[in-house]
């Protein structure tokens, strides 16, 4: 009863009980690996590292929040970030092609597969799971072939086509923050104020219903991974400005970081319901969490564990929010 007299606070209903929630979490957990690191994981280096992963993984998730909008799933926007990255500097470092070329060309290469997955699952109504499976393998497969399995080194700061490293960190400013949190922004608008995001999120809630009302739901279906590709483009700029080299093969491990902090923002699997501000937090969350792990000394691995009951628990309770609902 205490939570729910929560929840009808005029201040509570205005920011979003969930979104408090997760504000509280992550404000918790930052203080906890402050505590368990000694006060070392308050430095400025590690604030730094984190923000990198939030950048590259926040794009992921803002693009798989469309489609998850509409009742769909992507598990290719990782190996598609590879690829994007992989061949893009391939072009770069092998055939010299100019930076802001390149860096366009990875936006591109990210709208292609986004137009590709979107068809398929729009026009020819292959399953989203199958198609976004596909894709995974044909991303990783052209990346591969096109740098002859090659790892690819983007160049350092310290060089003369170093200036896109800014885009994440500019004299110690985080640039890229105010770039993701900027282009959020233009996502919750589209998401919440437009057509194109009313269209999308009724497709979640009702595909049959919008169908017979007339409207073009193969458009907009489409539309939704369209985005996504683009936003995948976009995150493959910002990961190579942090890491700078790229294996191919790999990319897997940050589908379910992104889905994860979708998911844990409030977006519903089954569809009709997102929220780009909770994903964002969501982001924010996972990215604390692989600092966190990495400063107590445990691998990697520990938190793709952590993630996948994440998940779990994030999915559990949208389902029983909306069977108490029904």
């Amino acid at each position: 009863m205490k939570v729910e007299k929560i929840k009808q606070n005029a201040f509570v209903k205005k920011v979003g009980f969930n979104r408090i929630v997760l504000i509280f979490v992550l404000l918790l957990m930052y203080l906890a690996f402050g505590v368990l690191t000694g006060g070392s994981f308050f430095g400025f280096s590690r604030i730094m590292n984190t923000l990198n992963y939030v950048y590259f993984l926040g794009f992921l998730s803002l693009g798989v929040t469309f489609v998850i909008a509409t009742g769909g799933i992507d598990f290719s926007i990782g190996p598609v970030m590879y690829c994007c990255s992989l061949v893009s500097g391939y072009c770069l470092t092998m055939y010299g092609v100019p930076m802001a070329p390149s860096l366009v060309m990875s936006i591109l290469i990210g709208v292609v597969f986004g137009v590709f997955n979107g068809y398929l699952v729009a026009y020819w109504k292959v399953p989203p799971f199958i198609v976004s499976m596909a894709s995974m393998n044909i991303a990783k497969g052209i990346a591969a072939v096109f740098t002859k399995t090659q790892s690819v080194s983007w160049p350092q700061s310290t060089t003369a086509d170093g200036w896109y490293r800014n885009f994440i960190n500019l004299n110690g400013i985080p640039v890229g923050l105010f770039i993701f949190l900027g282009i959020s922004v233009i996502c919750a608008i589209v998401l919440n104020k437009t057509k194109w995001g009313r269209y999308i999120l009724c497709l979640g809630s009702n595909e049959e219903a919008v169908r017979l009302s007339g409207v073009n739901v193969k458009k907009w279906k489409m539309l939704a991974y369209i985005i996504c590709g683009t936003l995948v483009g976009v995150a493959s700029i910002f990961f190579v400005a942090a890491y700078t080299t790229v294996q191919p093969g790999y990319g897997d491990q940050y589908n379910n970081e992104a889905i994860a902090g979708c998911v844990m923002g409030g977006t519903s699997m089954a569809g009709g319901l997102a929220s780009i501000s909770g994903t964002v937090i969501g982001v924010f969350i996972i990215s604390l969490l692989q600092q966190g792990i990495l400063a107590l000394g445990f691998t990697k691995d520990y938190q793709y564990i952590i993630t996948g009951l994440i998940v779990i628990a994030a999915v559990y309770s949208d389902v029983s929010a909306r069977r108490r609902k029904n």
